[in-house]
């Protein structure tokens, strides 16, 4: 979980959940960078961690690191490509349909920006992509624009979904 923490704070994702073993996300390829890994938690950045030395491994991608943090992450759904749909967040282990009163041209330029998506063309609401399955979030975001992740956007009091 040390390493978790650094790896979470480095990344800007909020705190460290979990920390997993044996390829939990799919094993990757190529080299492997790091083994035997040993933060203390105050390091800024993975590579700044004790470790068996870089690039040297004795270990397989059967055995990949993976970490979960706990923060707002954004992902579009039903759209035609990567860069269009409804919006959800994740918040802990839960997905959350953001209601259409809650977001506004600021708060997409965040999540444009944060997707690798450049810069919104429209906003649209009302269930354009489809009724999601997931809970509904309520909270209003508040971005100013040049965030460079969702998480960094202030939440303001509930409102009404219709």
């Amino acid at each position: 979980m040390t390493d978790a923490k650094v790896v979470c704070r480095e990344l800007g994702c909020g705190e460290a959940v979990e920390a997993l073993g044996e390829a939990h996300f799919g094993p990757g390829s190529g080299p492997i960078w790091m083994d035997d890994v040993a933060c203390t938690e105050s390091e800024s950045t993975l590579k700044n961690c004790a470790s068996g030395g870089w690039g040297v491994s004795d270990c397989s991608h059967t055995e990949d690191a993976g970490v979960k943090c706990l923060g707002r992450h954004p992902r579009l759904v039903n759209g035609f490509h990567l860069c269009s749909g409804r919006l959800e967040i994740l918040q802990g282990n839960t997905w959350y349909t953001v209601c259409a009163a809650a977001f506004d041209q600021q708060d997409a330029e965040v999540v444009c920006r944060e997707l690798n998506c450049g810069a919104p063309v429209q906003v649209l609401g009302a269930a354009a992509f489809g009724k999601g399955d997931a809970q509904m979030w309520t909270h209003k975001i508040q971005c100013r624009g040049d965030e460079s992740h969702i998480r960094r956007c202030s939440l303001s009091t509930s409102i009404q979904c219709r």
